[in-house]
């Protein structure tokens, strides 16, 4: 099996000649596992393409869901797809199925990638959150008490769920690490 690591922490997996991962989550897990495997957030599948597409991306988290998305991955997913198809020094686009629908990475001449994320889901339902909506069905600059401290938030999905903080309330500044 031909792997690769991104800065990401996600592990690339050249899948293309099976419409199927050639592992189970179960051993995802164990491979992203950080003391005994490669340690990884989680492994990316590049298998063929369906519905039209070019290519499709699969996910397997270190705990072994599969999440429809993840807006790093998919642009590590396209310089993976770059490097094997030996694409290097051409700005190009490609289509790519996932969990949460057709997306087209654009590898940039320098080769950055630029990928057009789709629109942000903002209703609390459909993110999904637990959290109260307050305005127009989302949650927007919400307050989230975490440990006595209240954290300004907004919740979002692009294809999984975030929790995005804007700071806390009354501007503390908190340092972690």
């Amino acid at each position: 099996m031909h792997f690769l690591s991104f800065l990401v922490c996600l592990s690339q997996v050249d899948n293309r000649d099976s419409s199927e991962p050639k592992i189970t989550p179960e051993q995802a897990a164990k491979l992203c596992d950080r003391n005994f495997g490669i340690g990884a957030d989680g492994v990316i599948f590049a298998l063929p393409g369906i519905n039209g597409t070019d290519y499709t991306m699969r996910i397997f988290n270190s705990d072994g869901s599969e999440p429809e998305m993840c807006g790093n991955g998919v642009r590590c997913f396209a310089r993976f797809i770059a490097e094997i198809e030996n694409l290097h020094g051409k700005k190009l686009s490609f289509s790519v199925h996932t969990g949460a629908g057709l997306i087209v990475p654009e590898i940039q001449e320098d080769g950055k990638v630029k990928v057009d994320m789709g629109e942000p889901v903002l209703k609390a339902a459909d993110v999904p959150t637990k959290l109260a909506a307050n305005k127009n069905d989302a949650v927007v600059k919400s307050e989230l008490v975490v440990d006595g401290v209240t954290w300004n938030v907004t919740c979002v999905s692009m294809g999984n769920p975030h929790c995005v903080t804007f700071g806390v309330k009354g501007g503390q500044v908190y340092t972690f690490g």
